[in-house]
């Protein structure tokens, strides 16, 4: 008896990708946006209630497609109106995406894999290991789900503007450069007109420096980008965030210079998390400004999350403030980012999802190696 095919989730596939699809099935490729838009502007994940595609069609689909996003397996609420789910990947494992709303946005942290290879030293997602990429159906199915859930599709939507999806930030667990070939897809869904329909500017990845990946995106797609600093200085870089072991600062600036050079009226954001005693004296402030020197830039300090077991704390209101005047002394835009969802652990750097096998590092040194990084 021949085994049943595999049906395709169609929230993996791109325009592009659907086409191909949709021609596979002898269908002609306008199909294909009458699909996207059932998908990703009314939330529509029943065939059979997309009622302008013919009977066959439908058939087709029925045996050949779904559209399935991620299980949930909790939704807590803050107290702030930060929103976090866990959502389940397979039998043990489970990532987490987070929803910010604010008076003038709504905006969505996602995951690109479950756990992280790189381990930086303050980030809770990184102590737990790395498991695996997420595939492109799973890192879209994160926004086609919260989407739902704010009730932001079809015509009689209830989402108001802060309170539905209106920015993406690759900042969940996982070094989303590092899954290059499905993050790449789910970007162009991001922002197709078909699909959610965002603009370039309300969609960031966040890396830590892949130099490698910074510029295929370069050539790829246009998003905004930002880059997790954290130190001002290769020793200490080596040691905060251990991914600088194989490409330094210097690379990494000039891998960013590189991508703001192929996009008139772009800058890079500088994530800078602050820690005390550690990263956050005038002297940091001073070797800051000359690497903000190099690009167009801004700049966002985060104070530090503590987390169990963190050797680290937050550097205090005032160091923080002073740090902030020295950078804004030299017109550099500076801004703190203002903790949300602390009470639930979905602030930034605290995401740890559910990884199994936390001490295994097999699969986390076979990542590394792969993108040429010696622990």
């Amino acid at each position: 008896m021949d085994a049943p095919i595999a049906k395709v989730n169609l929230l993996g596939l791109d325009r592009e990708g659907l086409q191909r699809f949709i021609a596979g099935l002898g269908e002609k490729p306008f199909r294909a946006t009458q699909l996207m838009q059932w998908i990703y502007q009314r939330g529509v994940a029943d065939f059979a209630l997309m009622s302008d595609l013919s009977k066959g069609l439908r058939a087709k689909l029925e045996d050949r497609a779904e559209v399935r996003a991620p299980e949930v397996m909790s939704d807590a609420p803050s107290a702030d109106g930060t929103r976090k789910w866990l959502l389940r990947m397979d039998a043990s494992q489970g990532i987490e995406s987070v929803f910010i709303p604010s008076d003038d946005r709504g905006t969505l942290c996602i995951s690109t894999q479950v756990g992280c290879a790189l381990d930086c030293a303050f980030c809770s997602t990184g102590k737990q290991g790395f498991n695996r990429d997420l595939t492109t159906a799973e890192i879209v199915g994160q926004v086609w789900l919260v989407a739902k859930a704010l009730g932001q599709f079809g015509p009689d939507a209830l989402a108001t503007e802060h309170r539905k999806v209106t920015n993406v930030v690759l900042m969940g667990m996982g070094e989303p450069l590092m899954n290059y070939d499905r993050v790449l897809p789910a970007l162009r869904l991001f922002m197709d007109d078909f699909a959610f329909g965002l603009s370039k500017r309300k969609v960031t990845l966040s890396t830590s420096g892949v130099v490698p990946g910074i510029d295929r995106l370069t050539a790829d797609v246009d998003v905004a980008l930002a880059l997790s600093l954290h130190a001002t200085n290769d020793e200490l870089r080596d040691k905060l965030v251990p991914v600088n072991r194989k490409w330094p600062i210097k690379e990494v600036i000039a891998a960013c210079r590189r991508y703001v050079d192929a996009r008139p009226h772009r800058h890079v954001l500088i994530e800078y998390v602050m820690l005390a005693g550690v990263n956050d004296s005038d002297q940091h402030a001073r070797e800051l400004v000359r690497i903000c020197s190099q690009l167009p830039v801004k700049v966002n300090l985060i104070p530090f999350n503590p987390f169990p077991g963190t050797e680290f704390s937050c550097s205090s209101d005032e160091r923080i403030a002073a740090f902030r005047a020295l950078l804004q002394a030299k017109d550099i835009i500076t801004t703190t980012r203002r903790t949300r969802g602390e009470d639930i652990d979905a602030a930034c750097g605290q995401l740890a999802g559910q990884v199994q096998d936390r001490g295994t590092k097999q699969a986390r040194y076979a990542k590394l190696r792969a993108a040429g990084v010696e622990r």
